[in-house]
């Protein structure tokens, strides 16, 4: 059995106060930059059945998948309670992980903008009426500010250039409540000595463009302007290839 699944045409009104998308507004078109660069990772339909293996996504990230996961994990608690926005679906078990979390009242949205993406973890998920799949844009989300109590994302900034990046992180601290926490976990600037360092240059020159941009910046400073969390814990892993930051509102 499969968790709900909230497409265009399907939803008229947001969840709860979350976010939504209006029945009868035309589908969302895919980015440019998603058809342009990552065609081969997300977009294809092909794509899920290569990179949809737990094994793969573990050996992408060095053996570092599970640690990271239940990092990021630890900071929405334990059990996760109240209303958690997760940005754009994951490879992996993730997000069935932090479903298993979930407190008996708290609800989960999945937002992405790829339908294929969407119907793949539709498939991994048990029936569950505390968790809704919507067809969404992370960088201009249909709800009301501070609607949410968390907001994850896991290994999306990277993927995107910085414009719809610093809309991203606009979005998910305009969505989370005061006092909610913003759980990010992406890439970071490994030490020069990094065994992994020149692979990694190699493979964004090649094949992720922007991600060098969480090299060379904070992802703080893709914050809009004069927003100013009133907590911030970062953390790196692994010589500093990965990173955790969490943002209080």
């Amino acid at each position: 059995m499969n968790a709900p699944f909230v497409a265009t045409a399907d939803l008229a009104k947001p969840c709860d106060g979350g976010c939504a998308t209006a029945a009868g507004v035309a589908p969302l078109p895919v980015p440019g930059y998603l058809q342009q660069v990552y065609w081969w990772a997300y977009v294809h339909p092909n794509a899920v059945q290569v990179f949809e293996r737990d094994w793969l996504v573990n050996a992408i990230l060095f053996g570092h998948y599970s640690r990271l996961r239940d990092d990021a994990l630890a900071d929405l608690g334990w059990p996760v309670q109240g209303r958690t926005l997760q940005l754009a679906c994951v490879y992996g078990n993730l997000t069935a992980t932090l479903q298993r979390r979930l407190a008996p009242d708290a609800s989960l949205d999945v937002v992405d903008v790829l339908p294929v993406q969407l119907q793949n973890l539709r498939g991994k998920l048990p029936l569950d009426e505390r968790v809704a799949l919507i067809h969404g844009d992370a960088s201009a989300l249909a709800c009301p500010d501070g609607s949410y109590d968390q907001v994850l994302l896991f290994f999306l900034l990277h993927e995107q250039p910085e414009g719809v990046r610093r809309a991203t992180l606009a979005e998910a601290m305009r969505v989370v409540r005061p006092g909610g926490r913003v759980v990010i976990v992406d890439y970071h600037r490994p030490a020069w000595w990094h065994p992994v360092r020149p692979l990694m240059w190699l493979v964004f020159r090649r094949l992720e463009p922007y991600a060098i941009d969480l090299w060379r910046s904070d992802l703080r400073a893709f914050l809009p302007a004069g927003l100013v969390p009133a907590a911030v814990r970062h953390r790196t892993y692994f010589g500093g290839l990965y990173q955790k930051l969490v943002l209080t509102r």
